[in-house]
């Protein structure tokens, strides 16, 4: 007896230590994950910042174009030579018959017997289609005459459809929703591997931003809209705000274009520019689900957007004229609110503070600075930006009502808060609560809205007590690993099924531990590259918070200086482990977060603040000089380069020496033949990482 209970009591204890042992596991294995979890979503948060203050950069030139048109234009109807190629989206054969468009093109581009890619006929046939995804699946190219034959068919289906599409589902019919896509060929082609390609049996509904970011924008496109032809009542597309000329200079649709059919690249972009004006707005699924890219406002009516000229909608950097349209109305739009105050989210140095925008009570200082540095006539502005004042006669003219209306559905974002208020970060639409959308979806009886627009770590998101999804499809968005896409499938009972996926490069599986490394980094190196463009800024800012010049100052003091610089909506305190050092007394030691970093000067004569100013509008300035480049060459005048930089420095009260830019200009003419390859030039300023640099030499 005794024995026995000397044995239980020894197999009790081996338990308990068992138990305790996997408790402590379990406790470690916890922790682990949620250190995990906790830099896989601040790597996340830190792109999606990043992302959404470049864009709220692209908007705000939009008051560059409206400054412009206040202080160097007038309008002259009789100089018709002045209608900019870039706002002129109607075609050669836009009036022409469509059989007579194809044979004009059959005639104009000659396909060569060397060619090995696809050989089109319209009207298509699904054999095209499977043709099409197999030729651009072993990287072949669609010839140009077939690409501008596809986009004019294109637009003569698009024109005939109304601005909110329609669709009922069945049981046998489930209809397939997918989100942005963002030029990621292999996500499309996994869809269709997974799910089937579109059909009578198999429709298809794609949300918008087909294009940028990724490098196959223009087979996604080519793809969709051939399908569209073959199955014009299963395929359906609703416009992004990606599916626009202007925002796409910034994100490489442009140049994707231009290097893949650089002969034929200018016709094709404007044929393109008109085929997404005709893209429909919204859909509606059984009357009850309501599918549109960004989402909604107090404001929203869809009745009105039903109704108006969508193909007016060129460009959301091309809002009405404000002289000619009141402003009040738009308060909740927050491109609208950026009018009014140009470089308040973009100037905060003090070479930048004394500057209120155009539109500001304050107008005769800018007036008097324009006269200063131009005389204030006509005559002054350079002929190739003419058509910032000629395309509002060119084009029909939108409300600022419509205006608001397709800028709010295309950009704007939910939260869980209650209201409506501008979505500052982005810098257009606005961010809508679960009271606005009950209220939408009980005014129009509806159940759901479905929209894309921004990117889910899971591929999809669910919010607002399940009455509003995000369905994202582009996986890898970021960097390989950061998030997965999704697509939605729905049937009758309208109760969404997911479907995720990534699209994986490597053959060997990464750990979790591998692939959070890889994104984290790479967002890090993001984040630190942008700190860099700050510098000046921000070293100003930090010595506000250190008189005695210590070089050191509080955890808290480097977070508020950091956010009141970059306005970024990071959380800095997290974040300082991996930026800056500390002292030994735990003070920040500010300059740290600019070692291993430095911008290149490619030419001795450009000034170190120079160098720095052009590395932070460098993105800005490129959409410039590519709609002053008519012919697409890369090139530009060195007279165009001064003046547009002249421009551009007044508009934001950037005051740089006019000698510096104009001894820059002549050293960058490398051949001396009067012309700036501006690609290769703006390229030359960005951020290097010391480290990396001695490691590639």
């Amino acid at each position: 007896m005794g024995c026995g209970t000397s044995a239980t009591e020894s197999q009790a204890k081996k338990s308990e230590k068992a138990i305790k042992a996997a408790i402590l596991i379990q406790r470690w294995y916890r922790c682990a994950m949620a250190r995990l979890e906790m830099r896989r979503r601040y790597a996340l948060n830190i792109f999606q910042s990043i992302e959404y203050a470049e864009e709220q950069a692209q908007l705000q030139l939009s008051d560059f174009f409206t400054f412009m048109l206040d202080h160097f234009t007038q309008l002259n109807e009789t100089d018709t030579d002045s209608v900019s190629h870039f706002f002129d989206g109607i075609s050669d054969f836009n009036t022409t018959s469509s059989d007579l468009v194809l044979l004009e093109y059959e005639k104009m581009i000659e396909v060569p017997h060397s060619y090995r890619g696809p050989r089109l006929s319209f009207p298509l046939t699904a054999e095209d289609t499977a043709a099409l995804l197999h030729a651009f699946k072993y990287h072949q190219q669609l010839h140009a005459r077939y690409v501008l034959q596809l986009l004019h068919e294109t637009r003569r289906v698009l024109r005939q459809m109304p601005n909110i599409t329609h669709l009922s589902t069945s049981y046998s019919k489930e209809i397939t929703i997918c989100g942005d896509l963002h030029g990621k060929l292999d996500d499309l082609l996994l869809i269709f591997y997974k799910n089937g390609v579109p059909s009578e049996k198999n429709p298809y509904l794609f949300n918008g931003d087909f294009v940028d970011r990724g490098k196959n924008s223009m087979e996604i496109l080519i793809i969709l809209f051939a399908f569209l032809l073959v199955y014009p009542n299963d395929l359906h597309l609703n416009r992004g705000n990606h599916e626009d000329h202007l925002i796409n200079l910034r994100y490489g649709f442009t140049k994707e274009v231009m290097k893949k059919y650089w002969y034929h690249g200018q016709k094709i972009l404007r044929l393109l520019e008109d085929v997404f004006s005709w893209l429909p707005l919204a859909t509606i699924i059984d009357s009850k689900v309501l599918i549109l890219h960004g989402g909604i406002s107090d404001t929203t009516d869809l009745d009105l957007l039903n109704l108006f000229s969508r193909n007016k909608m060129k460009s959301v950097l091309k809002p009405p004229n404000p002289h000619t349209e009141k402003k009040s109305s738009l308060n909740k739009t927050g491109l609208v609110e950026q009018h009014s105050s140009v470089s308040k989210s973009m100037a905060k140095s003090p070479a930048m503070s004394g500057y209120r925008g155009p539109h500001t009570n304050d107008r005769s200082d800018a007036e008097k600075r324009t006269r200063r540095l131009h005389g204030g006539t006509r005559s002054d502005l350079p002929p190739q930006m003419h058509y910032l004042e000629s395309s509002a006669c060119k084009l029909p003219e939108l409300t600022a009502k419509e205006w608001k209306q397709v800028v709010d559905i295309l950009w704007s974002d939910p939260k869980t808060q209650k209201g409506c208020t501008s979505n500052k970060y982005r810098g257009a639409g606005c961010y809508f609560g679960p009271d606005v959308t009950s209220r939408l979806l009980k005014k129009y009886n509806l159940k759901m809205l479905i929209r894309s627009h921004e990117c889910k770590q899971e591929g999809y998101e669910v919010i607002h007590g399940g009455k509003v999804i995000t369905i994202f499809s582009a996986s890898n968005y970021y960097e390989e690993g950061s998030n997965r896409g999704a697509y939605i499938k729905l049937n009758p009972d309208l109760i969404p099924r997911f479907v995720q996926y990534q699209v994986s490069k490597h053959t060997r599986k990464e750990t979790l531990n591998q692939r959070v490394s890889v994104v984290e980094c790479s967002a890090l190196k993001s984040l630190r590259e942008k700190i860099y463009t700050h510098r000046l800024e921000l070293i100003e800012t930090f010595k506000q918070y250190d008189p005695n010049d210590t070089g050191y100052i509080s955890v808290g003091e480097w977070a508020l200086a950091m956010e009141s610089v970059l306005h970024l909506d990071l959380p800095w305190r997290t974040l300082r482990s991996r930026l800056v050092q500390l002292g030994s007394d735990e003070r920040v030691d500010y300059l740290s977060c600019f070692d291993d970093l430095e911008i290149e000067r490619p030419l001795k004569e450009v000034q170190p603040a120079l160098v720095e100013t052009f590395c932070r509008y460098r993105n800005d300035l490129e959409i410039i000089f590519n709609i002053i480049d008519k012919d697409r060459s890369g090139l530009i005048s060195i007279e165009e380069f001064r003046q547009t930089w002249r421009f551009f420095s007044s508009h934001l009260n950037i005051n740089i020496d006019d000698e510096a830019i104009n001894k820059l200009a002549h050293a960058i003419d490398f051949n001396k033949d009067g012309s700036i390859d501006f690609n290769e030039f703006l390229e030359a300023f960005h951020v290097v990482h010391k480290f990396e640099k001695r490691k590639n030499q």
